[in-house]
């Protein structure tokens, strides 16, 4: 499964809220030294109900909007 998700960094709490067409994921971390990417995948693995190990960014490491796959294992 693929997923587009808008990344929000510094937001004030983590949360996941389903936009139109695409996933808007706020987070506490900033964007600083891969934090709010590393903080990404735990929030969508926890969300999602899935392994950290299944969730793999494909485009987007220093983006906002990011194309996310979700590995079925």
């Amino acid at each position: 499964m693929i997923l587009n998700i808008r990344v929000i960094p510094k937001a004030s709490r983590n949360f996941i809220k389903q936009e139109s067409n695409y996933l808007k994921a706020y987070l506490t971390k900033p964007a600083q030294h891969n934090l709010a990417n590393k903080q990404l995948i735990e929030l969508l693995a926890k969300h999602l109900k899935v392994r950290k190990y299944q969730i793999k960014i494909l485009k987007g490491l220093n983006s906002r909007d990011k194309l996310v796959e979700i590995c079925d294992i």
